[in-house]
């Protein structure tokens, strides 16, 4: 593997602009910073395996950073697949950050703002994956990228002992064998993206079916509030309105529609209800969450076929047919 680029031959007033020009040129442009006040040392070793650019460097405390300004100089994107073999890194990008220890596996996508953040003298090895040999859709990308994964089990126990041994001894292959360690570092990495997209797929369906619970069983309890609507019920359970509307585009009804469908069912049921002292047509609406009576009236016989009145007499009707069928039968018996 070459070239070696190191601090230990420049002046001590030169070592920290060497090495951000060293890091730019050998990985990609980003704002170098060290940290501490003692003389800055660091080493990279830079080489290639197949199509795929490969780094080992270690260095002194430093935080990174790659903005959109940076990302317009080098528009071609990468996915960065690295292994922590000393020291730390706090990874930052898509709103996470996420620390990764010696023998974590962390990914990041150069197309998109990060920053690093090693506290202390560390030492790392990396893989430049070009975006475009990687067959995979960007939500699929965004399982992985801005995570720090450890490789104690799954595909990640596999991926990060390879990745860390390929990029040690790059030097030693032949173009043949580099090409075919190429591709296993590109299938590993696409494996391990399948298996992280399996496990948040598992983990959202169950957010997403407790999260529906909790969201009906707030909507019956809220039923009679003239006030319910999608922003209430979001508001609720501190999502958005476009996430409660995605939470239901599977269970075929809007948001509005079940809250409207609720409150028919609860009329028509009291509507029904045999009783003495049955409470107006109006007043069984207006429990229900239906502030207009002429609204109600249009919506329930767009629903029942009927008027709420029909529907009120034609079980009344039921209920006088029936008592003289009980009182029938409990004679003859």
């Amino acid at each position: 593997m070459s070239p070696v680029l190191t601090t230990s031959l420049v002046p001590d007033d030169r070592k920290g602009a060497y090495w951000r020009d060293v890091l730019g040129r050998a990985l990609v442009p980003m704002t170098v910073v060290p940290c501490g006040e003692h003389s800055f040392a660091g080493r990279i070793v830079t080489g290639r395996v197949g199509g795929l650019r490969v780094s080992t460097v270690e260095a002194d405390a430093q935080r990174v950073r790659r903005t959109a300004a940076h990302i317009r100089r080098s528009p071609e994107p990468f996915v960065v697949v690295g292994i922590q073999t000393a020291g730390r890194t706090v990874l930052a990008q898509d709103g996470h950050e996420e620390t990764a220890a010696r023998d974590d596996l962390f990914v990041y996508d150069t197309a998109r703002p990060y920053s690093l953040h090693q506290p202390e003298r560390f030492s790392l090895r990396l893989v430049h994956i070009p975006r475009r040999v990687l067959a995979l859709a960007d939500d699929e990308l965004r399982a992985v990228t801005g995570r720090v994964i450890g490789t104690g089990q799954g595909c990640a126990a596999v991926l990060g002992p390879f990745l860390g041994t390929v990029v040690a001894s790059a030097h030693r292959y032949s173009p043949s064998a580099s090409g075919g360690l190429a591709n296993g570092l590109i299938d590993l990495f696409a494996t391990l993206v399948a298996e992280r997209s399996e496990e948040k797929g598992a983990e959202d369906g169950r957010t997403r079916n407790f999260l529906l619970r909790r969201v009906r069983e707030y909507i019956d309890q809220n039923l009679g509030d003239p006030a319910l609507s999608p922003e209430s019920v979001a508001r609720a359970h501190h999502i958005s309105v476009r996430y409660l509307h995605r939470l239901f585009e599977a269970e075929g009804i809007t948001v509005s529609r079940l809250m409207q469908r609720r409150r028919l069912e609860e009329c028509a049921h009291e509507l029904a209800r045999r009783s003495r002292t049955a409470p107006t047509v109006s007043a069984v609406a207006q429990r229900w969450g239906f502030v207009n009576p002429t609204h109600f009236s249009r919506v329930f016989r767009g629903a029942y076929g009927l008027s709420p009145r029909e529907w009120r007499g034609i079980r009344r009707e039921a209920w006088r047919e029936e008592g003289p069928r009980r009182a029938g039968a409990q004679t003859w018996w």
